[in-house]
């Protein structure tokens, strides 16, 4: 991956596209359980602790309290990336953030496929959304990504809606996941179908209107 994006600016209440993807493109999720790990990641670090249901025996907690410090709006899982749309509350929280889940990710995939090594190209790209078309451009980007895996089916749009390593489920009230903050965004729309409409209107080309905040290929 190039440097684009490398150089991050950090500031308190800031919202940011973050997003990475396996050193040399290589697959970064081979299975279910891969995928269910990273989600289960997310989950931990923004979930209170006194309301997990079973504390971890894997992760050092440290009283990071990172559910107090970020909220994630949206997300998508793809075989060898993923994208983030993240808000931060404090002016650093990001770092550790994403320090904490890169890392129990990377020892969890070294260990269970025996390698060692860095697991991601580089150090994660955050990028500042500073206009409020990106912000509504953005979770668009990030819920459409799946459709790439579905360019040829008939029925792309249904699986779009059924990819169950994204947010799009929340956003269309499927699934309501509480460490999935998305009122901010659907605060202008009427309800999930108008969302849905805006989501999946071919016409409309959000990579275009978002520019060098999108993935590069």
């Amino acid at each position: 991956m190039s440097s684009k994006n490398a150089i991050k600016i950090y500031i308190k209440d800031g919202i940011y596209h973050i997003y990475n993807r396996g050193v040399e493109k290589r697959i970064i999720f081979l299975d279910e359980q891969d995928y269910r790990i990273f989600l289960y990641y997310l989950k931990t670090y923004l979930t209170p602790i006194e309301f997990q249901d079973k504390p971890p025996k894997n992760i050092k907690y440290l009283k990071h309290e990172l559910d107090k410090k970020i909220k994630l709006f949206c997300y998508c899982l793809m075989p060898n990336h993923f994208h983030l749309m993240v808000k931060q509350l404090t002016d650093r929280a990001i770092v550790e953030f994403m320090k904490r889940i890169t890392n129990a990710y990377t020892e969890y995939f070294n260990k269970k496929y025996e390698r060692v090594g860095g697991l991601f190209q580089g150090c994660y790209k955050a990028v500042l959304i500073d206009k409020e078309n990106y912000f509504l451009h953005l979770p668009r980007y990030i819920h459409r990504n799946s459709l790439e895996l579905f360019e040829n089916s008939k029925d792309k749009f249904e699986k779009l809606r059924e990819y169950p390593y994204s947010s799009y489920q929340d956003y269309l009230g499927k699934r309501n996941t509480h460490w999935v903050y998305k009122d901010e965004i659907m605060g202008y729309f009427k309800d999930e179908k108008a969302y849905q409409d805006f989501v999946e209107d071919c016409a409309i080309n959000s990579e275009q209107i978002l520019g060098d905040l999108t993935l590069e290929g």
